[in-house]
């Protein structure tokens, strides 16, 4: 008989025989799980994987297990083609995918690596990712364009996209049917059941799988997450937002309707409109993603959403969403000009508190991957890199415990660390940062915390994926794991780590009323000043400098400093970077 969870939730070292599953709900709670009404008419299909959920994070593990010979099920209580958040892709996550790619010998991932490559495979329906840029507003108010700030992702890294999710999460459903996965689509699991050998999962339609192994790839409403009782509440972080979000057509450019001189616009290079727009409140921001801005595209969409604090902001109950939403357009000017004639073409979604968090992730023979273990906030696109990081740490762990039919929990141990270090660091920074977006000194203090260190971040997954491509030695992916702070984006780094403690502190204490704005800007500002291992060609110090495009001749100024007068810590990474560009290029590789 299958055994039952009756203690606590073990630690992920636990053994074996004390992680078979976590502690049950309290005998008062109502049971999340029903059992079939009766036993399936014939014995349950066997398979080595059982996913649940088929976005992108399931489809593509799917897709990498099925690659690798493994039986796959996955399956999904809703049905594809569907919109998904998550649609602002960054430097970080196509590194992880290129490794995913390179690793597992997936060619399909590599059609994310960047606009053209979306655009020709997947198809003209997706934008570019060219900057992230920033503009506060104050109500009522026109906004002052000396309180905006912008960072273009340097081209030597990607030319990034837009991603049109509901073609893309198509795309890769269908990419794993096409390595072998089982599919199923309005799929609704109705029990799970674990036992010393694996799991068995009944559908309310009665169908039957029997997997050695699970993982929850679903989200918000895991099923896992609610029968062993591991959401905490209320969830660990001190960020607080909610959300209103859908689709419009004909959202004007931010550039056509601004009214701002050119000398205070950003560089005719970079548009507002050529990557994503984050127009800044007290506590919140609306998010502008086009799909129409890249030359070829054939879809006229502009994702849209509103994402605030919900304690200051509380969800109203005499309000549509699209009510609530007109309302906070029609405070800020600037932003509304961009919906003039504007249409919405999707249905709002209305969120309540978006943080969630769980006890664990990892438990004997089960995974709550990435977002079905919590979530933050949208600010920063960083959800689908941390996303793939987990599938990268995971499947790198799974394939080789299928093959030795071992799962003990000790195994798995650093995608639980892992795990929990992205959501704690995206926390620091997304929470600073809500803090700061209505004082704008501080805010260009917070903007250059982040941005500083985003691109050594991306070079030592570089570094890594460009020896390994050319050696085909696993330790050079390996030694991503072998960091001091695991989850930070430049995880190596013991004075980063620093500095973003110290901004998350100074924040605090700003919000707390123990320092002004100006104070807790100028702290911030002086640890990038006193650190050695920021960047000084792209001027990160200086917090005159507001628009950060990174030219070709800027990158090799950077490079050049990097290797031959940075502190040891980034001449090593730069030096490293340099020459496997050199090697890759000997031995006719692209591998940039």
């Amino acid at each position: 008989m299958p055994s039952k969870p009756k203690e606590e939730v073990p630690a992920a070292t636990a053994s074996k025989a004390a992680a078979k599953a976590p502690a049950a709900a309290p005998a008062t709670a109502p049971s999340p799980v029903t059992a079939a009404a009766s036993a399936p008419a014939k014995a349950p299909e066997q398979c080595d994987v059982l996913i649940v959920g088929s976005g992108l994070a399931g489809s593509v593990s799917a897709s990498i297990l099925a690659r690798q010979g493994k039986k796959v099920v996955m399956v999904d209580a809703a049905s594809h083609p569907r919109m998904a958040i998550g649609e602002s892709m960054t430097p970080q996550l196509i590194e992880w995918l290129h490794i995913l790619s390179l690793r597992f010998d997936v060619p399909e991932l590599k059609h994310l690596l960047d606009i053209k490559a979306v655009t020709k495979y997947i198809g003209p329906k997706h934008g570019r990712k060219q900057s992230f840029g920033f503009m506060r507003h104050t109500p009522g108010n026109e906004p002052d364009p000396r309180e905006a700030t912008q960072f273009v992702i340097p081209k030597l890294l990607t030319e990034a996209s837009h991603l049109f999710r509901q073609d893309t999460d198509t795309y890769y459903f269908n990419v794993a049917a096409k390595y072998g996965a089982v599919t199923r689509q309005n799929w609704r699991v109705s029990d799970l059941d674990f036992d010393d050998d694996g799991v068995t999962v009944t559908g309310q339609n009665g169908e039957v799988f029997r997997a050695r192994y699970l993982i929850d790839a679903s989200g918000f409403r895991s099923l896992l997450a609610e029968k062993f009782g591991l959401r905490e509440q209320p969830a660990r972080f001190k960020h607080h937002s909610r959300s209103l979000f859908t689709h419009y057509i004909g959202v004007k450019p931010f550039d056509d309707v601004c009214h701002h001189p050119n000398s205070l616009r950003p560089p005719a290079a970079s548009p507002w409109s050529g990557g994503t727009m984050h127009h800044l409140i007290e506590r919140g921001w609306f998010w502008i993603i086009p799909f129409n801005n890249f030359k070829g595209s054939m879809n006229p969409i502009t994702s849209v959403g509103l994402t605030f604090d919900e304690r200051l902001y509380p969800k109203p109950k005499d309000m549509t969403p699209e009510e609530e939403f007109n309302k906070y357009l029609d405070m800020y000017p600037a932003v509304k000009r961009q919906f003039e004639g504007a249409k919405r073409v999707r249905e709002w979604v209305s969120t309540d508190r978006l943080q969630y968090s769980s006890k664990q992730s990892i438990g004997y023979r089960w995974c709550l991957m990435s977002h079905a273990a919590g979530f933050l906030d949208p600010l920063f696109s960083r959800g689908l890199s941390n996303t793939f990081e987990v599938v990268y740490a995971l499947l790198s762990r799974l394939i080789p415990a299928l093959d030795e039919d071992d799962f003990a929990v000790e195994r798995f141990e650093y995608v639980e660390t892992v795990e929990r270090g992205l959501l704690h660091y995206n926390d620091a920074l997304v929470n600073s940062s809500y803090i700061s977006f209505n004082h704008f000194p501080l805010w260009n203090a917070v903007f250059r915390v982040w941005s500083a260190f985003l691109t050594p971040g991306v070079m030592r997954l570089t570094r890594a994926r460009q020896n390994y491509a050319l050696t085909g030695d696993v330790k050079w992916l390996d030694a991503l794991e072998n960091t001091l702070h695991p989850g930070l984006w430049w995880p190596e780094s013991h004075e980063f780590k620093q500095i973003l403690d110290l901004m998350a502190e100074t924040c605090e204490k700003y919000e707390a009323g123990s320092i002004d704005g100006d104070t807790a800007a100028e702290i911030i500002m002086k640890s990038l000043r006193d650190c050695a291992l920021v960047n000084p060609v792209f001027q990160w110090t200086d917090p005159e400098v507001k628009f950060v495009l990174p030219s070709t001749l800027m990158m090799g100024k950077f490079m050049y400093w990097g290797t031959r007068k940075a502190p040891a810590e980034m001449r090593e990474l730069a030096q490293d970077t340099l020459r496997g560009i050199v090697r890759s290029g000997l031995k006719g590789k692209k591998l940039l």
